[in-house]
């Protein structure tokens, strides 16, 4: 067993310290209003909040999925994560940030109210929204809670500390353990500095990975020229036919039953599928989480559409950097990692760790283990921030009936952020199976998000009462079907939920009258979207002949497709680059400066474009 050397815990230590001290540094900043702790006081820089928003999604969990990927799928992996999508964030960068931010607003759930105002239809989509985000807020940080104790004990085994601990612990419950300790230097810093103390925090954790990435993949670049690859025929082509085609029999036999349990071998069928759906999934906009608070806490529409933008800059070849040095260093080394799980099988997903104690030199291993830990605090932070946004301004403040003073916001900032963390530390000790029990949950919420947010932006006639049947319809198939279903890939069910769905929408919004006439003008004047908004756009004209129709839906389609070009050249590149890939990689440069002269010409110059 390797342990840690004096050298990575002192680089751990002064990364908790720093975090502790960011707190400390930005509190007074936070108490001076609502805005300020839940939003910065929408005075932070772009680039910074895109930074942190990079960070946030840069986490344990989804590097570890990414890495073995990669090391089974080769070149081809870089299409699955299209199953989140994240080619959303493309979508956010062209058009939809722009027209989030202009709301002007704290939360998702206060954004529904300029929508579907303040009646019956828009407290019933309020509720809804409110509801939707707890629950993933909560379901996210239960899970990141005790994946994060997990992949601690790895590195830091309980029979190394018990002795120095006046106390015993349960095998069993050191996770949550070493999650508790961790997760309250989260709370700290998110608690004190609010938004601007995330943010902060952030910026040095990205910075941290960076570096790491950098050394992880120079390690690995290393390794693939004085060795020889030995992978199966196919495995450096992002092409594909109606089957995967990739047999391991005569390299790694047991990654062929890895391939069919994940149930992709029919990859053209599965590609459609993950495209349809990553397509209306991205159309719905941002879930009300940390990547929705990023965008209402820039200074401007604008500033949100590059913030967006941003993201994929800074986060996909330097997370990828990390994920092919460490897939080559598997490949290359792979008779020295140890992948046995304690049932006697091999488990693919133990690659990212037992690479980590075996490749990784000390120095490196104290700081690339402080990135990791900071990548899940970041993750915590960001989505106890925006489960305190929804207690505070959507629960709180919605319902006191006087003004509450900056004394009061600022101890129901610390209470509610210590009430749900509380909440998410119990989840996590009572349910055993916090994993498939968070993909359920998440299946449940993001299946029934779908067709009830995209119609909010592009159909004047929908009102809140189809909004709120709409997510109910889609909520209540999502939970059933994979325990009908059970092995079934959940993205096959996708099509039931969103004909579910629709069927709700379509009910919910003639079964009650249409949103306020004024309401829906104010929303169209401000937001500006394209869409089935004829009947207001038109007594808007007739009001304001000024005002200018949003023709943009071409020109935006058209960015979207050269940006989703563009973000999937900046995963390849990285993996091209330290497998040696010469070709392909100057191939990929050439697109990449041709997506980035379109974008510019087409996305960034257009970003000031008046409403008026």
């Amino acid at each position: 067993m390797k342990f840690l050397h004096t050298a990575d815990l002192l680089i751990i230590l002064a990364y908790l310290i720093s975090i502790v001290v960011i707190g400390l540094v930005l509190r007074k900043r936070a108490q001076r209003s609502k805005d300020d702790y839940l939003l910065g006081g929408k005075s932070i820089p772009w680039y910074m909040l895109g930074l942190s928003n990079a960070s946030g999604m840069f986490d344990i969990s989804g590097t570890i999925w990414l890495v073995t990927l990669l090391f089974v799928y080769g070149i081809k992996s870089a299409w699955i994560p299209w199953l989140w999508p994240v080619f959303n964030q493309i979508f956010l960068m062209v058009y939809l940030s722009k027209w989030l931010r202009r709301s002007n607003v704290t939360t998702g759930a206060e954004w529904i109210g300029t929508r579907f105002g303040k009646g019956k239809g828009g407290k019933m989509s309020h509720t809804i929204v409110v509801l939707f985000a707890l629950l993933s807020c909560l379901g996210f940080l239960a899970y990141g809670f005790i994946g994060l104790g997990k992949f601690v004990e790895i590195f830091i085994p309980w029979e190394s500390v018990s002795a120095y601990v006046p106390f015993a612990v349960n095998p069993e419950y050191v996770p949550h353990l070493y999650g508790i300790i961790f997760t309250l230097f989260a709370i700290f810093y998110s608690l004190l500095g609010g938004m601007s103390g995330i943010v902060w925090a952030d910026v040095i954790q990205f910075t941290i990975m960076t570096i790491a990435s950098i050394v992880i993949a120079y390690l690995g670049f290393v390794a693939i020229g004085e060795n020889k690859l030995n992978v199966p025929e196919g495995w450096m082509s992002p092409f594909f036919g109606w089957e995967l085609n990739m047999d391991w029999t005569n390299v790694i036999p047991q990654v062929n039953d890895k391939i069919r349990s994940d149930g992709y071998e029919l990859f053209t069928i599965f590609f459609m599928m993950m495209v349809f759906k990553g397509i209306l999934v991205s159309l719905a906009g941002p879930a009300p989480n940390y990547d929705m608070q990023k965008i209402l806490s820039t200074k401007s529409p604008q500033e949100a559409s590059k913030m967006s933008g941003f993201v994929s800059v800074v986060l996909m070849p330097i997370r990828y950097l990390m994920i092919a040095g460490f897939a080559a260093l598997a490949l290359v080394y792979y008779e020295k990692l140890d992948l046995l799980t304690p049932a006697g099988h091999i488990d693919f997903e133990l690659i990212l760790p037992s690479a980590i104690k075996v490749f990784v030199p000390v120095g490196l291993l104290g700081l690339l283990l402080a990135g990791l830990l900071a990548a899940f605090m970041s993750t915590f932070a960001g989505t106890l921030n925006a489960a305190q946004a929804y207690i505070i301004n959507d629960i709180y403040l919605n319902n006191k009936k006087t003004e509450a003073t900056a004394t009061q916001i600022k101890w129901m900032n610390y209470g509610s952020g210590l009430l749900v963390v509380t909440i998410s530390i119990v989840m996590g000790f009572f349910v055993q199976d916090v994993n498939s029990i968070l993909q359920w949950l998440v299946s449940a919420l993001f299946g029934s998000y779908v067709v009830a947010n995209i119609l909010k932006w592009h159909w004047w006639r929908f009102n809140g009462q189809g909004f709120f049947w709409g997510m109910v319809a889609g909520m209540v198939p999502a939970l059933i079907l994979p325990v009908v279903l059970k092995d079934t890939l959940d993205l096959y069910y996708f099509p039931i939920l969103l004909i579910s769905s629709i069927i709700g929408c379509w009910v919910g919004t003639y079964s009650a009258p249409p949103t306020d006439e004024n309401v829906l003008k104010s929303f169209y004047k401000n937001v500006r979207p394209w869409g089935f908004w004829k009947p207001i756009e038109e007594k808007l004209l007739a009001e304001e002949p000024h005002l200018k129709k949003n023709k943009d839906f071409k020109r935006d389609m058209l960015n979207v497709f050269i940006g989703t070009i563009a973000q999937t050249v900046l995963v390849l590149l990285p993996m091209y680059l330290v497998f040696r890939q010469g070709t392909p990689f100057i191939v990929l440069i050439i697109v990449l400066i041709v997506c980035s002269f379109l974008l510019k010409k087409y996305w960034w110059n257009t970003l000031e474009e008046p409403l008026e």
